[in-house]
């Protein structure tokens, strides 16, 4: 999964331990784990972006990444909370 990360550009601004532009995936994870439609939450902001989750640098929209990848990407991410 790192891979497709790396493909769709999203290590541009995360890393899995730590804090780059945007949170951790392992930070991501810890806030969402466990929450009822947390993938789908998760898939969302991937695919059309989000602002104002993680302080004032809004997170772009994903056109590259497709409604599967962005699930697959999200479940990953999920799987990582420590």
């Amino acid at each position: 999964m790192l891979a497709l990360a790396k493909s769709k550009n999203c290590l541009a601004c995360h890393a899995v331990d730590k804090k780059l532009v945007g949170p951790s995936y392992q930070e991501v994870a810890a806030k969402y784990a466990g929450k009822p439609g947390a993938v789908d939450t998760l898939s969302k902001a991937i695919l059309h972006g989000v602002s104002g989750v993680w302080g004032p640098v809004p997170m772009p929209a994903k056109p590259q990444v497709t409604p599967a990848q962005a699930k697959q990407l999200a479940e990953w991410v999920l799987s990582l909370k420590k």
